[in-house]
């Protein structure tokens, strides 16, 4: 018989092991990948939330020295910078702890958790005095830097109270 006569074909090989439909085992991993980083996202967030009171505080921290700058009117900075500590402690603390506090309380609340007593014996308790003051008075004993930057300080602290 004549070799070119018989009847053979060429190999065939099986079709190759395709990606889908995924194996159990992959199932799982993307399953856990995916729960870690919605877990992730979410601290992120919390992160992100819980210092947003902050970051606008300190902004308007930044708009109250620009307006100083412009009118160089400490009674109505000393006033802007009180109220926003006021509001800004209220978004970390709990109202019951800060709504009612004045005068000395509020100063020493204010104190808790700073390296140095700004408030109560510092450059910040001046913050309780300026706005009643004459405005058209002698503010030669006021430094607005070390008052502006008590207060940038109290800002970036964590409260250790916080909710």
């Amino acid at each position: 018989m004549d070799p070119s006569q018989i009847p053979i074909r060429d190999l065939h090989l099986p079709a190759e092991v395709g990606w889908w439909p995924l194996a159990p085992g992959w199932w799982g991993v993307i399953a856990v990948v995916t729960i870690l980083l919605l877990v992730l996202l979410r601290v992120v967030m919390r992160h992100v939330a819980a210092n947003s009171a902050r970051r606008v505080a300190l902004k308007q921290v930044e708009l109250a020295r620009a307006d100083y700058a412009n009118d160089q009117d400490v009674v109505k900075l000393a006033a802007r910078l009180s109220e926003l500590l006021r509001r800004t402690m209220l978004a970390y603390a709990p109202r019951t702890d800060v709504a009612g506090l004045t005068g000395s309380e509020w100063a020493s609340w204010l104190d808790t958790g700073l390296d140095q007593p700004l408030f109560t014996q510092g450059t910040g308790s001046e913050l309780s005095r300026l706005p009643y003051r004459n405005p058209d008075g002698d503010f030669s004993d006021v430094n607005v830097d070390e008052l502006i930057g008590a207060v940038r300080q109290r800002i970036r602290t964590p409260i250790r109270s916080a909710r």
